[in-house]
């Protein structure tokens, strides 16, 4: 039987999914300290177990994203707020190549929150 978290990433249609499926894996393995847990229905990461980041999909356009749990404290201009007071999100267009080296950035300055 699957874990909710798996059925998440596999009930989502093409590109969205392997774009998701990418995402998680970056996330777990950027890290030792990152790690995967399922909270309020959604994929969520851990970093010292610590709420850290999650992956959605934006209601409104349907492309993924990597919402950043303390991202209001992260001066990134890939990052947006909306209305939300602490967290951010970074919009992902699965037709195009993954921006992996902004990603990265990110999360090196969302690591650096929970040092």
């Amino acid at each position: 039987m699957l874990r909710e978290i798996d059925d998440y990433f596999l009930q989502k249609d093409e590109p969205v999914k392997g774009c998701l499926l990418f995402l998680r894996d970056y996330i777990q393995n950027f890290d030792t300290n990152i790690t995967e847990a399922w909270k309020y229905k959604m994929p969520f990461f851990c970093y010292k177990g610590k709420m850290f980041c999650y992956l959605w999909v934006h209601k409104k356009n349907g492309l993924p994203y990597i919402g950043i749990v303390e991202g209001k404290k992260i001066d990134h201009p890939g990052l947006i707020i909306e209305n939300r007071s602490r967290m951010t999100i970074f919009l992902i267009d699965p037709n195009k190549d993954l921006p992996v080296d902004e990603i990265s950035v990110i999360l090196k300055m969302a690591i650096r929150l929970y040092k």
